[in-house]
């Protein structure tokens, strides 16, 4: 029996995006599991105003998470994993563990930025709240270290 059947990649970009993309990929692929990739944009910011400028940068942001799925994607397809793309908007945290639950993953692979506390704390950055919220395991790759 395979430990993980479906597996929930979480990207965003950045360095330690594309290296959990990379060390998600290759377990995906050792695996034989199913892989779903997901760009989230956490929109709740923009609850603080309904201007023009708020809707145009909306729209950017929106349009940024989109190139970002599809950077995704080609970066899997590269890997020789097929992935469904998934885009969300709202609050990670909160939006993750749902995802998660209605596909039901066995695993979740994220990024983890390393931080000071101050900083942790004014970005408001918890992934223990993420991990009070799933049912399923989480890898958090925290280097940027190649993997496969």
């Amino acid at each position: 029996m395979v430990p993980f059947e479906r597996v929930l990649l979480c990207y965003d970009g950045t360095s330690e995006g594309r290296a959990a993309l990379r060390c998600g990929g290759a377990l995906v692929q050792l695996l034989h599991a199913e892989a779903h990739l997901l760009a989230i944009l956490d929109c709740s910011y923009w609850a603080k105003g309904f201007d023009v400028l708020s809707a145009v940068s909306f729209d950017l942001s929106e349009q940024a998470m989109q190139a970002v799925l599809r950077e995704g994607i080609d970066k899997l397809r590269g890997l020789g994993v097929a992935a469904t793309g998934h885009t969300l908007f709202g609050n990670p945290i909160d939006e993750i563990p749902h995802l998660a639950k209605s596909l039901k993953v066995d695993l979740i692979v994220i990024g983890h930025h390393r931080e000071s506390v101050f900083s942790r704390w004014w970005t408001g950055e918890n992934h223990a709240l993420l991990l009070d919220r799933v049912s399923c395991d989480v890898l958090f790759e925290v280097s940027a270290t190649p993997c496969g």
